[in-house]
């Protein structure tokens, strides 16, 4: 029978049953939900969801007045402030673009994002006041700058040609929705480790399932309370923003990543939740006991970026702190898979939970598919925990593409999966391992060698605070381990030392040949900078 089938006649797409997927509603809800409960926290200002709901508004009204409209790119370069968490609401409702800028970056790679991000107007916080007048003295052309003026923050100097407050307009935008979720949300920069950053493009449904699948993969309920340790910069906050929006959750502020006002936050905020690298959780595990006095609430951490050592974990879970380990890249909204936890590990010891713990895991609720492959061929790996391949991935939740970078574009995208470019291996029950990104795996006379795997042991070393773990170039072996270790203070330990105990607990021909000693370099989020390590590795 040909024509079309009666499920496909008379039954049309309208604006009664069709509407398109965009995170902004959960604003609008949350105001019309909770308007009296605080959105935002930061020092003394409390701020209700009804007024944030107000000033998002005000400000996209105000953009709007500026002649700012769809598809325009607003860049901020500012800290975990009510502003910024504004601006992910604001922005997109004038139909514009947020590009919220890493402030750790350099003048020159802020000015390369300003120009190629075509970025209509820069909002920027006084803290990185000093950089950003260095980054617009290199561009071509003129950008309009508005000042945030937090009191939180003393120094650093105003630049703009007014203050953020200012764009606020008096009238309000209308609450209209972009026609289409495909539109571009957000423009999040990679951390170019070699080369140019590239452009990553999200669009409204992506941010949407993104922000819904955090609260689901979560248990987050209603009403969580929320520490900003994570950049709001970084994937979107991991697209939190919207996240609390849909939980009507409350954001408690933090500038800086400092131990001390992480756990006085947490005390007397009474926080559940906050995501950080494993860097924050190592420096929490490592914090004097008086500071942790008094946190008695259960506190839920979601922590991404390298591998967690199993004893970082371990460290967390001795607090009684929950940890949820996910696994992300900027290319698909931050976290997409996540080690869920199954009853039957609960009698498993601390530190058989923890090795559970720091795998990758499964995809998470809104991923559609995720799989171990050979990278030629992507041909699916056999699920027996040893065969490498690369991790793959698809779904909602991946990028539009890198703007104005087709070629990239294309080659990421191949074969009609998302390449992440990350090494892993497929365990029996489906779970995924990151044995490496592929740039840091260890060639050693053939011989495959994890960086991560020497580094977890590293870890285990009662005296060692961090360890990263690179490749140094060998005229015999063609590469060998280098470790480069930052010990706790008062430690004294040798290199014989930690080579005799990785001895012990690992193959031979994977023991660190050289140990480098002191503090190591690390991105905004805490990620070590193993590119910084290779270079230093080379010149020993």
């Amino acid at each position: 029978m040909g024509g079309a089938s009666v499920y496909e006649q008379d039954l049309d797409k309208n604006d009664a049953n069709f509407v398109a997927l965009t995170p902004l509603t959960f604003l609008e809800r949350a105001a019309a939900v909770w308007p009296d409960r605080i959105a935002l926290i930061h020092g003394a200002r409390r701020q209700s969801w009804a007024e944030t709901f107000i000033r998002c508004r005000r400000l996209a009204a105000g953009l709007k007045a500026r002649g700012i409209g769809t598809g325009d790119t607003v860049a901020m370069l500012a800290a975990n402030t009510p502003e910024l968490f504004e601006g992910h609401f604001g922005i997109p409702l004038a139909g514009a673009v947020l590009n919220a800028i890493n402030t750790r970056l350099d003048a020159e790679a802020i000015a390369f994002i300003l120009k190629h991000a075509e970025a209509k107007m820069l909002i920027v916080d006084r803290e990185f006041s000093g950089v950003a007048k260095r980054a617009l003295a290199m561009l071509d052309s003129a950008v309009p700058v508005f000042d945030i003026d937090d009191p939180t923050y003393a120094g650093g100097e105003l630049i703009g040609q007014g203050l953020y407050e200012d764009l606020l307009a008096a009238d309000l935008h209308p609450w209209t929705m972009p026609a289409d979720e495909w539109q571009a949300i957000t423009l999040n920069y990679t951390s170019g480790t070699t080369g140019n950053p590239k452009g990553v493009v999200y669009h409204h449904r992506g941010a949407y399932l993104n922000a819904v699948s955090n609260a689901l993969s979560w248990n987050m309920g209603d009403g969580p309370v929320y520490l900003w340790t994570l950049p709001m910069f970084h994937c979107n906050g991991w697209c939190f923003p919207w996240t609390l929006a849909v939980t009507a959750g409350t954001s408690v502020c933090l500038r800086h990543v400092r131990v001390e006002p992480i756990l006085e936050a947490i005390r007397t905020e009474r926080v559940s939740h906050f995501c950080g690298a494993p860097i924050v959780l190592n420096m929490i595990n490592n914090a004097p006991p008086a500071l942790k006095e008094g946190i008695t609430q259960p506190v839920k951490v979601m922590t991404a970026g390298a591998a967690p050592p199993a004893a970082v974990i371990a460290g967390m879970e001795r607090m009684g702190w929950e940890v949820t380990h996910v696994y992300g890249l900027t290319e698909v909204y931050g976290p997409v898979t996540l080690c869920v936890w199954h009853d039957k590990w609960d009698g498993l010891t601390l530190d058989e939970k923890a090795s559970l713990k720091a795998r990758q895991g499964v995809r998470g609720p809104m991923l559609e598919a995720v799989m171990v492959a050979d990278p030629m061929t992507l041909e699916p790996c056999p699920k027996d925990g040893r065969t490498m391949g690369e991790i793959f991935m698809r779904g909602n939740n991946v990028m539009k593409g890198y703007l104005k970078n087709p070629k990239a574009t294309q080659e990421c995208f191949q074969g009609g999966w998302f390449h992440t470019g990350d090494l892993a291996v497929w365990h029996a029950d489906g779970y995924v391992e990151i044995k490496d990104r592929s740039k840091d795996i260890i060639i050693s006379g053939g011989e495959n060698i994890s960086s991560i795997e020497v580094e977890d042991v590293l870890y285990r070393h009662p005296q060692v605070m961090e360890a990263a773990v690179v490749a140094r170039p060998d005229d015999k072996w063609g590469e060998t381990p280098c470790a480069f270790v930052d010990l706790k203070p008062d430690a004294t330990v040798t290199e014989a030392d930690i080579m005799a105990f990785c001895r012990d607990h690992m193959a031979h021909f994977k023991i660190p040949r050289t140990v480098v000693f002191g503090p190591l370099p690390k991105t905004s989020t805490g990620k070590i900078q193993k590119f910084m390590l290779r270079q230093r590795a080379k010149a020993l």
